[in-house]
């Protein structure tokens, strides 16, 4: 009896021992969940923790179940790292401090995901992306452009993206390209007005995606919709300073896919260039957009709140004569109201029978600059009208 017992306890305290035992990386993500603590990979605040943030994803990647990688509090310097997939399980990026990308970099993406399925990123820390020598290098020289983007997300299925802050990235903000059912939610995107073109968060050739709760301040669109978009919800963005929330450019490339399904709703835009509008190059390649309805829209002292232009040459040198080879069908304007300091409230500017059933709907807009009033100005189309439309012309 009294051997047996002193079994038991012996037993007993072993297991208590291995319960107590530290748990290795490793050991942390061959029995699934893989929690990577950058830091326990080697990361230091302020120190270069690009091999670190590579091998803390590689692990949770391959673990059994789900696997997370946590960015902690405090700022870790990394060049760029692409997170690939597939993963044997969910993964979750936890970002709560800031990455910061090297002042100098060039290459499409920066902090990038790829092919990943089931993926959260989520936090309050923040992607710096110190993109202001990049900026000031663009407008002296044409070759100084920087194509990175501070998150690229390539062939992702079934994302998250919440809470966290793209802070003055070289390049775009957030790419979504060829991936389905990503919602975008309560994030932060911030770069100054002055920022060349560089846009919020852009969306080509996916699916599915959803915009919600953001809050966006940059150079270039709050919002850009690239080829082969479909199904696509903006829904209580906020955008300012911004030049709008756009579909396009299209017809810039061979074998564009067409764009279809999207709803701009109930969005605010302050302080803009543009509001909400759609664009097309002249006499290029074909492509096509249909299904977009623009409603419940404040303008708050806003250039051109409401715009198509089919003419699109924002560097000179185009053959605007030619025929445009773009389609625009059943696009909606409705219940858009604010102020705007510019004479064009309304501009549609279409190629001669590119652009089919476009409606106007309850708009009002109202004049704040010196020289007035707004007007609408429409060429080549005659927009359906109904209730209110303020400015009048078309």
């Amino acid at each position: 009896m009294l051997s047996t017992l002193l079994t038991i306890l012996i037993v007993s305290s072993n297991v208590e021992a291995q319960s107590k035992a530290p748990v290795t990386p490793g050991e942390a993500g061959a029995k699934g969940g893989g929690r990577g603590d950058i830091t326990k990979f080697g990361a230091k605040p302020g120190a270069d923790s690009t091999q670190a943030l590579t091998d803390a994803w590689k692990e949770a990647c391959a673990a059994t179940g789900s696997g997370v990688v946590t960015v902690p509090t405090g700022t870790f310097v990394t060049g760029p790292v692409t997170m690939a997939g597939p993963c044997k399980g969910e993964m979750t990026f936890n970002l709560q401090g800031t990455l910061q990308a090297p002042v100098k970099l060039a290459t499409q993406g920066w902090i990038s995901f790829n092919h990943v399925d089931k993926l959260k990123i989520t936090g309050s820390g923040t992607l710096d992306g110190q993109g202001q020598e990049a900026w000031n290098c663009a407008k002296k020289e044409a070759t100084c452009k920087s194509p990175t983007v501070n998150l690229r997300l390539d062939y992702v299925n079934n994302g998250l993206v919440e809470g966290i802050t793209s802070l003055n990235s070289k390049n775009f903000h957030m790419n979504v390209i060829s991936g389905t059912n990503i919602t975008f939610q309560k994030v932060t995107i911030t770069a100054p007005a002055n920022s060349p073109k560089i846009n919020g968060i852009h969306v080509a050739r996916s699916k599915g995606v959803t915009i919600t709760d953001v809050n966006i301040g940059t150079g270039g669109d709050c919002v850009s919709v690239g080829d082969g978009t479909s199904d696509l919800k903006v829904i209580n963005a906020k955008c300012g300073p911004s030049h709008g929330i756009s579909i396009g450019s299209l017809g810039l490339y061979p074998n564009e896919q067409h764009v279809t399904g999207v709803t701009v709703q109930g969005c605010t835009l302050s302080k803009s260039k543009y509001g909400v509008r759609i664009k097309s190059w002249a006499d290029k390649y074909a492509s096509e957009a249909s299904g977009v309805q623009f409603s419940n829209i404040t303008m708050d002292n806003v250039e051109n709140p409401i715009i198509i232009d089919m003419m699109y040459c924002p560097s000179g040198g185009c053959n605007t004569k030619g025929p445009s080879k773009v389609k625009l069908s059943d696009i909606s304007f409705k219940g858009i109201k604010g102020t705007t300091p510019t004479i064009d409230g309304i501009l549609l500017n279409c190629m001669p029978g590119s652009c089919t059933n476009i409606a106007l709907a309850d708009i009002d807009l109202k004049f704040t600059g010196t020289k007035g009033p707004t007007k609408a100005n429409c060429t080549n189309i005659k927009p359906t009208l109904t209730g209110t439309v303020n400015p009048a012309g078309c």
